[in-house]
């Protein structure tokens, strides 16, 4: 695999680090059933009882195989990083057993192979089929374009024929409830060259949304279900229209921007201008009325997604992991079709919050779900907020999370640039080397807690470069060769023409920590505020504030003061400003107006809360 950008920055080198040294191989021990006291996954042995290498019935999710797809897919990516040849081996053992356990057809799936063949491709609703298959297909695009072995391509095209000889015009009806299969097409597509798998992603993407209502079809023909989802619900599996026709964005929040990612991949490759505008319109509708300040997505435990436009409730949301990756795909898919920092302002702010804290600094343990609010004495035990752990678990029985946080962090390389032939572009800011062939462009910075962004020319570049200017910075300065330089703003980004070797250009941008306030239509921040420094949005814990959150108030005239820089957390910036805690008499409720009593706030950076045990946290607090 070409390595255009090698990563060589402090705080992202760390995680990288991590995800190697230890994030691949602890989720390898637990997909391989081998850690005690860890929630069972029995991935691998899926594989292997489907395989005729052992014995016993299937265990888990109808997805479980994902796991072990994703899994592959982050240990290729950390192969890129590092070389390693006894991980290496111990892919090329698992994905024999892969072989093994797929059909002369090209069927694979483990769910149905076990104990479910006479019902194979009759539940496409429910049952996941087609969301494994995309995600091995994933997984063998990335080994085979890292380590150049084709035996997982090979099973996987076997796989996508076999599906392309049942779906498709004059053929089956038929698409996946669970979107993902239509991005890895492209993938694959891209990765062999046929055409095939192009056009039956373009099937499954137009397919969608129109009437008949296919899930209803379905339906009427079996006598069995997973778990009993209503197919007429059209709105959660993003069928309620033509994805031409759908103006927001619905029903589970991974499903939809999977489809989404998938709709711009296709558009990416095809030229199809009338999905580009469907994506635009849903893009839209997410950013600016259906997500949260830090990157999350899904506003309700409620079938993880979306709900109306403006609900985004802070102590009972969804926002789950693997709904910000899949806007980070999204947003990346966007960029390579038009770039515009819209998309890499929202890619950022999903990164550098809701991805990060969804995995604890350690890389051992993991959120499912990224509460904007966390009162101990009500998550993960009231009805409503059953869903709200208010500490990472180690794993999970529906293991999505883990290594999809894997596999981006671990191919993180291919976010940060975007080439197109007249201009190279800036989309994240993290040290490096970017190689252009005749030259290269290194960046150098200590991002995120530090606001100046170097970059120098070496060698011929024959690109423009365009540096991003996000929309959080307020100010911003840019030299050249130490000269301030009116760089032309096009589409968010400063873009610098006809540099040479040796040439220094120098970003600097205003970090000045700032209060956020959020649309009045959002009724749960009326009032309210949140804060964020540079690309960072800020949290309180109690760990650090001795006193219940649930009565702090924000003082509406005091300024937000930047602490020096601490040797916690993995090394964090934290701010501090003024408050008060508000205290009443013990009555429930009384004539009696509660008092405030001054106080000084500590916040830190959201995604490093819940590191440091059990406690109250929160985003958003009232001013007063």
């Amino acid at each position: 695999m070409e390595r255009k950008f090698k990563i060589n920055d402090k705080f992202w080198k760390h995680y990288q680090d991590l995800v190697y040294d230890s994030v691949i191989p602890y989720q390898r021990k637990v997909l391989g059933d081998e850690i005690p006291g860890v929630e069972k996954s029995h991935a691998i042995e899926n594989f292997k009882i489907a395989a005729g290498l052992a014995e016993g019935d299937f265990y888990g999710w109808v997805f479980q195989d994902s796991d072990v797809a994703k899994w592959i897919e982050a240990a290729a990516y950390s192969l890129n990083l590092k070389p390693d040849p006894e991980l290496e081996k111990d892919i090329d053992e698992i994905i024999d057993i892969i072989g093994k356990a797929q059909d002369e057809d090209g069927y694979l799936d483990t769910y149905f192979t076990i104990a479910n063949k006479e019902k194979r491709w009759q539940n496409l609703h429910e049952a996941h089929e087609l969301y494994c298959s995309g995600h091995m297909m994933e997984a063998a695009v990335a080994y085979f374009e890292v380590t150049g072995k084709t035996k997982l391509l090979e099973i996987m095209k076997k796989n996508a024929d076999c599906i392309a000889n049942i779906f498709g015009k004059d053929k089956k009806r038929g698409f996946p409830g669970h979107p993902e299969v239509e991005l890895a097409l492209v993938r694959l597509y891209k990765a062999t060259g046929d055409k095939k798998y192009l056009d039956l992603c373009q099937y499954f993407i137009d397919e969608r949304g129109t009437e008949p209502n296919f899930f209803a079809e379905e339906a009427a023909k079996r006598d069995w279900k997973v778990w009993g989802d209503s197919y007429m619900n059209r709105d959660y599996n993003q069928n309620y229209a033509p994805v031409r026709e759908q103006t927001y964005s619905s029903g589970h929040a991974v499903r939809a921007v999977y489809l989404y990612t998938g709709m711009a991949a296709l558009a990416k490759e095809t030229g199809d201008k009338s999905l580009v505008k469907a994506c635009e319109t849903l893009w839209d509708n997410i950013t600016n009325k259906r997500m949260y300040i830090n990157g999350g997505i899904g506003s309700t435990g409620f079938g993880e997604a979306f709900t109306a436009d403006y609900d985004l409730p802070n102590d009972t949301n969804y926002a789950e992991s693997c709904a910000s990756i899949g806007l980070i795909f999204f947003a990346k898919k966007m960029l390579e079709i038009k770039p515009d920092s819209k998309y890499s302002d929202v890619m950022e702010r999903a990164l550098y919050n809701t991805v990060l804290a969804g995995m604890s600094l350690d890389g051992k343990n993991f959120f499912y779900v990224n509460p904007m609010e966390v009162e101990p004495e009500y998550d993960g035990k009231l009805p409503t907020h059953k869903h709200v752990l208010p500490v990472r678990p180690s794993w999970y029985g529906c293991a999505c999370c883990p290594p999809n946080i894997a596999r981006l962090l671990a191919s993180l390389e291919s976010y940060a640039w975007n080439e197109t032939d007249k201009t190279l572009y800036s989309d994240l800011f993290i040290g490096g080397e970017y190689d252009l062939g005749s030259g290269s462009v290194i960046a150098e910075t200590e991002y995120p807690y530090g606001n100046v962004i170097n970059y120098t020319v070496k060698g011929e570049m024959n690109k423009a470069l365009a540096v991003r200017i996000p929309d959080w910075s307020c100010e911003y300065s840019l030299t050249v060769n130490g000269e301030a330089c009116k760089a032309e703003i096009v589409k968010g980004y400063a873009v610098i023409e006809n540099l040479k070797d040796g040439d220094k250009v120098v970003l600097t941008l205003d970090f000045t920590p700032r209060k956020i306030y959020s649309n009045v239509l959002v009724r749960e921040n009326q009032g309210g505020v949140a804060i964020q420094r540079g690309p960072l949005v800020y949290c309180i814990e109690a760990h650090d504030n001795p006193f219940d959150l649930r009565t702090v108030r924000i003082n509406k005239d005091s300024g937000i003061k930047v602490l020096p820089h601490e040797d916690i957390l993995g090394g964090i910036t934290p701010v501090e400003l003024e408050g008060y805690e508000m205290t009443s008499s013990e009555a429930l409720y009384s004539f009696n107006r509660p008092e405030p009593k001054a106080i000084t706030l500590k916040a830190i950076p959201y995604y490093s809360w819940c590191n440091r045990g059990l406690n109250q946290m929160t985003v958003w607090l009232k001013e007063l």
